[in-house]
């Protein structure tokens, strides 16, 4: 057999990237019966057939490090989150909600990009870079192609996810980033300030042999229902050199004394981010 990654699926036939080659598989009834859906970044084990020699079935999909379901995507390695300077604002809520969830999906590699940074005022960047300290910003305009270098390093020899609301110009990026992968993007509603969905599927897009880039149609909601209160802490960053150490055990760090990570907002945590913190506990708390 011939281990491969899925790069794309289509109506129920996938197409398994290979060291020599690309084949087109079906994957086999067990998996249906057993539940397991093959997914786009799956590992997996296939068995050519035919006499063409470039298709094949799916035998056996690999463990998984991790999998997301809005872009249904498996073993990713990075994030990029991604919001416009401009039109469209920055949600900061929802740019927080999106960094939770890649802490909880077990994504080590985060980055926060903002595009359209050509208008933008330096107060605003100062902002960001001080509140997101514990993160890489990048500044980008996919207009000026400025900061495209910078981000692009930063996605080598990883499989990488676009995450963001809509409008913001996620496959414009994309395209400066592989500039040969021809991707429409949008025309930005003038009447409620929100991009139209572009993406129409998940496909692993290739710079080199070992990046891959996907992208996910925008949304602008981002439910944390599946997350316990209690765990929210362990997904702020900033937060994990003060999380020990607390005069009660059990310290939930909202209104308790002796909380040795209060002592540190408005110090090395940023205020901003605990206030948030604080509202998205409430808000877990009352679910």
């Amino acid at each position: 057999m011939i281990k491969g990654r899925i790069i794309k699926g289509v109506g129920g036939l996938y197409y398994v990237a290979a060291p020599s080659l690309v084949y087109e598989c079906s994957a086999r009834g067990k998996f249906r019966r057993s539940g397991l859906t093959p997914t786009v970044g799956d590992y997996v084990e296939i068995l050519p057939v035919g006499d063409n020699g470039c298709k094949g079935t799916i035998e056996h999909i690999c463990e998984r490090k991790n999998l997301l379901v809005r872009p249904r995507v498996a073993n990713v390695d990075c994030a990029v989150v991604q919001f416009a300077a401009a039109q469209p604002d920055i949600n900061y809520e929802l740019l927080d909600r999106f960094l939770i969830l890649a802490s909880v999906k077990c994504i080590d590699s985060v980055v926060i990009c903002i595009n359209k940074s050509d208008l933008m005022s330096a107060d605003t960047e100062a902002y960001i870079s001080r509140v997101y300290s514990a993160y890489d910003v990048i500044f980008t305009s996919a207009a000026e192609n400025t900061g495209i270098d910078v981000l692009r390093d930063k996605l080598i020899d990883k499989v990488t996810v676009f995450a963001g609301p809509s409008g913001v110009g996620k496959s414009s990026i994309i395209n400066a980033i592989i500039p040969d992968v021809l991707r429409k993007t949008g025309e930005l509603s003038k009447k409620i300030q929100r991009g139209k969905h572009t993406t129409r599927e998940v496909e692993l897009l290739e710079y080199n042999k070992n990046t891959f880039i996907a992208d996910s149609p925008g949304f602008t909601s981002l439910s944390l229902d599946f997350l316990k209160a209690d765990e929210l802490k362990l997904h702020f960053r900033e937060f994990a050199p003060y999380l020990e150490g607390c005069f009660f055990n059990d310290c939930r760090h909202i209104a308790e004394p002796g909380c040795v990570l209060k002592e540190h907002v408005g110090k090395e945590i940023p205020p901003e981010r605990y206030e948030r913190f604080v509202d998205l506990y409430n808000e877990l708390t009352q679910k």
